[in-house]
């Protein structure tokens, strides 16, 4: 069973900067997109950036020109670095590989909490 351990989540000020890290025990990550996801208090779990097998990223308006995502396949890892966070940047974060119908193929991980003080 593929385990997907996220990291680097932690309390942050207003306008400060995070860098969020996930690996994933799989043999076949190269194969396929990876996106991070977040979960605010009493919300459902919302996509907010995609990175293709081929390096193409994509992130939802509310994060444009202030999260990139990466990734690096010879680590099984992909990366959110996150920059001018807002107190509504609060959340859990997830990763998790997305399929082509955009449902996330593995079980969730547990998540890393990030924090944004105002």
């Amino acid at each position: 069973q593929v385990q997907l351990v996220e990291s680097g989540g932690t309390l942050v000020q207003f306008g400060g900067s995070l860098r969020l890290s996930c690996v994933a025990s799989t043999m076949t990550f190269d194969i396929y997109d990876w996106a991070w996801y977040r979960q605010g208090p009493g919300f459902q779990r919302d996509l907010v950036a995609a990175i293709t097998s081929d390096d193409i990223a994509d992130y939802v308006d509310s994060v444009k020109g202030r999260f990139t995502i990466s990734r690096d396949n010879a680590k099984n890892s992909v990366y959110l670095q996150m920059n001018s966070l807002k107190p509504n940047d609060t959340a859990a974060y997830f990763c998790n590989a997305r399929l082509a119908n955009g449902i996330p193929r593995f079980n969730w991980g547990q998540g890393t909490q990030v924090t944004v003080s105002s």
